[in-house]
């Protein structure tokens, strides 16, 4: 006959299920992202983005800005053209544009320009940079920010 442990006990039905299971998921959650700090802080990697060298503008490049037209309004680089990507007219309006140009995207914080840039490179396109935010944009290429449409 077995021996029985008299600190051993049986966990009943249905509560390792309800409360072990998420406490041992976080557990692990909480590891796996120590560890990606960890080694983000060993390999010299920040929270925020890297600055990059300045964009050399020339007379060909063309400027998009992809916010609204709100938001254009209320400051945007100097000499940008405004084409919301939201907009069902976007795919439209960016065909009118020389493919072979030299292209830089922006928004507001950078997330629409990505989406502004794929777009683009599936109606051919080839030359474009990612400006990100519109401050990101104007620290990268030197251009002002400006108010008014």
């Amino acid at each position: 006959m077995p021996r029985s442990n008299p600190r051993s006990f049986a966990i009943p039905p249905g509560v390792y299920d309800t409360i072990a299971t998420p406490l041992i998921g976080e557990l692990m959650r909480r590891t796996l992202m120590s560890l990606v700090l960890a080694v983000g802080l060993a390999l010299g990697a920040t929270a925020c983005a890297s600055p990059r060298e300045a964009i050399v503008l020339d007379s060909s490049t063309v400027i998009i800005d992809v916010r609204t037209a709100d938001e254009f309004a209320s400051g945007h680089l100097d000499g940008a053209l405004n084409i919301d990507v939201q907009e069902a007219t976007f795919d439209t309006l960016v065909s009118e544009l020389d493919p072979d140009a030299s292209y830089i995207v922006y928004c507001r914080s950078g997330n629409r320009s990505g989406a502004a840039i794929d777009r683009m490179t599936e109606l051919g396109f080839t030359d474009l940079t990612h400006g990100g935010g519109v401050e990101n944009a104007s620290q990268l290429t030197g251009l002002a920010i400006i108010a008014g449409p």
